[in-house]
């Protein structure tokens, strides 16, 4: 069953042309690696999917984007509910100037999603609220680590634990789709296998579109492999398919190290 389907996608900064002319579909509920060289187009790829891409002055798209059959590129489409259905996992934390709690209940309660909505008094406003960001921090493998100091800064965790805090933040919007843009290359190994565990755990309820520039991460993760090359998308088909038997002789070059 597909999720999302790129069609004559190509995108433009200035001058430049990134990607030509992508024609894709992407499976629900499963980790989709999107993998190939530097600079080759994988993050304008990504944030053409939720439409991050608008936030450049000089960018030009042309084709559609079909989420749920949905065309993200349609006039009058909303981006903010857009954005919220299929959320942003960056390449850095960025943990917001507040608490560990703060950090995750900013979401639910910017999209009126807290489960306090209706709450008659503060108390049962600050227990349902708590058992949010409960359920946020340990679908993030978080809570164990955090859960005695919950509203010290966000700031003081390690690196690691900022960007399970940002997954947490990212799921508390209750999204569909995550887009997850190189999340471990700043992280180290034990933070990194953290990071991977609970996107195993979460691809049962999401589906999760990662971009990687480790070929190791994505045979470990990926079910699904996008290749692009060069703004061009090689191929793309079952991540044990594509590993063992590449049909384009730029794959097979890419896999075995002989271009990168």
């Amino acid at each position: 069953m597909s999720k999302i389907e790129v069609k004559s996608l190509s995108v433009s900064f200035g001058s430049h042309q990134v990607l030509r002319d992508i024609n894709l579909t992407i499976p629900d509920r499963q980790i989709v690696a999107i993998i190939g060289p530097s600079g080759c187009g994988k993050t304008t790829l990504l944030k053409s999917l939720n439409r991050l891409l608008d936030l450049n002055e000089d960018v030009s798209v042309a084709g559609d984007i079909f989420v749920d059959g949905e065309n993200i590129y349609a006039p009058g489409m909303d981006v903010t509910v857009l954005r919220k259905k299929v959320g942003f996992l960056p390449q850095r934390p960025y943990p917001l100037p507040m608490s560990i709690f703060q950090n995750v209940a900013f979401g639910p309660r910017i999209h009126g999603l807290d489960a306090s909505r209706g709450a008659s008094d503060e108390k049962a406003e600050k227990k349902d609220m708590s058992a949010l960001v409960e359920h946020y921090l340990r679908l993030a493998g978080l809570w164990e680590e955090v859960k005695d100091r919950l509203h010290a800064p966000a700031a003081k965790l390690s690196i690691g634990q900022q960007q399970r805090l940002a997954l947490a933040r990212v799921l508390s919007i209750e999204p569909e789709v995550i887009l997850a843009d190189e999340p471990t290359s700043a992280l180290d190994p034990i933070s990194a296998k953290l990071v991977e565990t609970q996107f195993r755990i979460l691809k049962k309820d999401y589906t999760i579109i990662l971009v990687t520039h480790i070929l190791r991460q994505a045979r470990r993760l990926g079910d699904y492999i996008v290749f692009l090359y060069m703004g061009d998308l090689v191929e793309h088909e079952p991540a044990a398919q594509f590993f063992s038997s590449p049909r384009d002789e730029k794959t097979r070059a890419y896999i075995n190290g002989e271009i990168s």
